[in-house]
């Protein structure tokens, strides 16, 4: 399959679904003007499209989880703009622009965060866009799995130990909590939450978990490489930054090589925890496969 076809298609329904829902203003302008710039910044919207491929490597019909897939690039939008202030990673540029507090301000870019991630959940519970066949108890499930992994023991976490690492000897046992949290927790809960409004079986979604941990982390593991071998213009933010920051990375710790043959690993682990599911389960397989191999 053709998967950077079938990851524009599924991005389409996503983007379009965020322009629709917020197509009306709110106030104040500012705050609606500072949540819709970043939200229509561009991105791969990795997560969403995750959670669409586990919901038809389940059975699902991908139409039916958009909404809830859309849910969660609110959250991941929230992260970037929280990570971009001058109190945390101090970063100008996001997406290939200027990152939101350059544009609106620390307070107002702050709030939006801060109202992307509220509204994140207003999303997942609203019954408008519930699709036949998807219980509530689901949805609880759902916004419970999506709640832990970004709070203080999933994203949140991460990225506290991230912040409290710089300029630290690097060890690996610190590097693998704040990839596993910072990173690989949200993306592991949109696959997971897949399953769950799906309704995979226990051991389907023990290997979506497990699957999810995995990329999730290989992920993050390319993201630490790119900034050493990415230009700016191509992967939309800085390069060189985690260098200048000091930041704790699979680089620093093991070097190029070592890292890219462990993202390659992980990327293999990932697509092995799928034999059981069958071809409905492709793009997931080569999803992990694509983040391996992308350059951005």
């Amino acid at each position: 399959m053709d998967i950077k076809t079938y990851i524009g298609s599924r991005k389409q329904s996503v983007d379009a679904f965020l322009q629709s829902y917020f197509s009306s203003a709110f106030r104040p302008k500012k705050l609606y003007e500072s949540v819709t710039y970043s939200l229509s910044a561009g991105g791969k919207r990795i997560r969403p499209v995750l959670c669409i491929a586990a919901y038809e490597a389940c059975g699902g019909s991908a139409d039916d989880v958009v909404p809830y897939a859309s849910a969660l690039e609110l959250i991941h939008t929230y992260s970037l703009i929280h990570d971009d202030l001058p109190a945390m990673d101090d970063d100008d540029l996001r997406r290939g622009k200027p990152t939101n507090h350059v544009v609106f301000g620390d307070g107002i870019a702050i709030l939006a965060g801060d109202a992307l991630l509220t509204e994140a959940f207003v999303l997942l519970s609203d019954a408008r866009f519930r699709a036949a066949g998807i219980s509530d108890g689901q949805i609880l499930r759902a916004i419970a799995e999506i709640s832990f992994a970004a709070g203080a023991e999933g994203m949140v976490g991460g990225q506290a130990q991230d912040l409290l690492s710089e300029d630290s000897d690097p060890d690996a046992d610190t590097l693998s909590f704040i990839h596993a949290h910072k990173t690989a927790a949200l993306i592991r809960a949109s696959i997971v939450t897949g399953g769950i409004l799906a309704g995979a079986d226990a051991d389907g979604l023990d290997s979506l978990r497990e699957y999810g941990k995995n990329i999730g982390i290989a992920f993050q593991v390319v993201d630490d490489i790119l900034d050493i071998t990415g230009e700016t213009a191509v992967i939309g933010k800085p390069a060189g930054s985690d260098e200048k920051k000091k930041k704790m990375t699979y680089p620093k710790l093991y070097g190029l090589e070592q890292s890219k043959r462990q993202a390659e690993q992980l990327v293999a682990d990932a697509v092995a925890t799928l034999g059981g599911f069958d071809q409905k389960a492709d793009p997931l397989r080569e999803i992990a496969r694509y983040v391996a191999s992308r350059t951005s």
